[in-house]
């Protein structure tokens, strides 16, 4: 019999979540204040409670309560009354904080290199002749063995690059001054963002999110987005986007096994593909499709499933819909849209429920264990065990002082890359240039010595001779003189 848990259900049934597809991807949506936080907070913690790990981006703050246990309440037992359910127990999960800037949880790191050119060029928002630049600039260090590690070894070798160009331009085609010049400028202001914390080792290492703790339950990772969210969304789309190549890449294949290695929740997921190149969106759809051999499972939340590109939404097993509006044209279109992809049951008019669901109320279908989705069912999402609404300070930093990762990010560490590489060249190149410098100037000094030796030596003999001549002929005419007052 195959690992299920409880989603949730109604007075006539109860929809069980299938481990053996929950690398099949899925999908949470709905507007704002429907209940998506709660519906992920529920899976999260039922991940946790199998053995799966479980990494979510917390965009507003209130996912941190999953480390502690839940309260009790009135609204609280009605839900559990009318799903029927019959095991619920408050309690806390494993879990470990993460934030890009180390104030609320571990820091995250990855390196220039481990990015990549083409996401980064999606990052920064380059043009097609940028872009180039950057492949170019990331083949001359590789052909150089210069690593890339943070932004002050990428802003080396674009400057090294550029001062180079005419040399580099036959083999790594024309390098023009002024697009280096458009992407170091891109480059600083990504440093005011958060680009500086993000690239810098120690790198994250993709086994400390896939760990499980003493009892085995899957350790839930919470990488805090709050600020980074606002002060830079393409930073935070970069981050997931890396974030799932890596562990394409790294992973091995592992077939159908009974239950995913880990599971992904990616909050504002539309920010993965906002203003994205075509080249990018065609690299995520691929990942998407193929990490699933590798036992990872995909978990979208956004406002609309059309946020998400219809090649994407073809492979989202699990779907998770709670209430739309539809005040304009536009959202009765979308409304229609998104019925439309859910498997018809024929007691249920998908597309009114869509826009009279109550908050925490979702139309939901799921893979059966054969990866057939079922009939949409109109269901009350079951309740958290754990707590609704963060944490407080204290109770955080508690949580992060107790971590089995504690210290291992936090100092930095600075090898030798690109930017010393060049910065010893550099000084090589100028001691060189002043020891240059001094013998052209010894042997213009020791020239001008020996030209003022012969000259004087010339002047000398010059002075004689005239001397000698001079007194000669003076005499000469003193005695004439002479002769002629003395009459002789």
């Amino acid at each position: 019999m195959s690992i299920q848990f409880l989603i949730g259900g109604n007075q006539k049934t109860q929809v069980h979540f299938s481990a053996k597809t929950a690398n099949r991807h899925g999908m949470i949506a709905g507007a704002t204040g429907t209940g998506k936080t709660v519906t992920l907070q529920t899976l999260a913690e039922n991940f946790s409670k199998i053995g799966v790990p479980v990494f979510l981006a917390d965009v507003k703050g209130d996912l941190s309560g999953l480390a502690t246990k839940g309260n009790m309440n009135d609204k609280i037992q009605s839900r559990i009354d009318s799903i029927k359910i019959t095991n619920y127990t408050n309690q806390a999960n494993p879990t470990l904080f993460w934030d890009l800037f180390a104030q609320h949880g571990h820091p995250v790191h990855t390196t220039i290199s481990e990015m990549g050119p083409l996401l980064l060029s999606s990052l920064l928002e380059l043009n097609e002749v940028q872009t180039g630049i950057l492949y170019s600039a990331f083949a001359i260090a590789d052909d150089n063995g210069m690593l890339l590690l943070d932004l002050k070894d990428l802003r080396s070798m674009l400057t090294w690059v550029g001062q180079n160009a005419k040399s580099l331009s036959m083999e790594y085609g024309n390098i023009s001054g002024s697009s280096i010049g458009a992407i170091q400028r891109r480059l600083l202001v990504l440093e005011q963002q958060g680009g500086e914390k993000l690239f810098a080792e120690p790198a994250l290492k993709l086994s400390d999110l896939m760990i499980t703790d003493f009892s085995g339950q899957g350790v839930i990772s919470i990488m805090d987005v709050t600020e980074l969210i606002t002060q830079s969304p393409r930073v935070y789309a970069s981050f997931l986007i890396w974030l799932l190549a890596e562990l394409y890449e790294q992973l091995p294949e592992v077939g159908d096994a009974e239950k995913p290695k880990l599971v992904l929740f990616f909050d504002e997921a539309h920010l993965l593909f906002d203003r994205a190149p075509r080249s990018l969106v065609d690299k995520i759809e691929q990942v998407v499709r193929l990490i699933r051999s590798k036992g990872v499972g995909l978990y979208f939340i956004s406002q609309s499933p059309l946020d998400i590109p219809e090649d994407i939404m073809g492979q989202l097993g699990t779907k998770v819909q709670h209430a739309l509006r539809a005040f304009t044209p536009k959202d009765k279109k979308t409304v229609k849209l998104v019925a439309e992809t859910f498997r018809e049951n024929p007691e249920l008019d998908t597309k009114k429920a869509i826009t009279e669901l109550k908050t925490g109320e979702a139309l939901v279908s799921v893979l059966d264990d054969n990866g057939a989705p079922t009939p949409v069912e109109r269901i009350l999402i079951s309740p958290p065990e754990s707590r609704i609404g963060p944490l407080n300070d204290s109770e955080r930093q508690d949580i992060i002082s107790r971590s089995p990762l504690k210290g291992r990010y936090n100092d930095l560490v600075d090898r030798e890359s690109a930017y010393e590489i060049l910065k010893q060249r550099a000084e090589q190149e100028r001691q060189s240039a002043l020891v240059s410098k001094e013998q052209s100037e010894a042997t213009q000094s020791s020239s001008r010595k020996r030209s003022s030796n012969r000259q004087s030596y010339a002047e000398s003999i010059t002075k004689s001779i005239l001397r000698s001549v001079g007194s000669s002929l003076g005499r000469q005419i003193v005695r004439g003189i002479m002769k002629t007052f003395l009459g002789k």
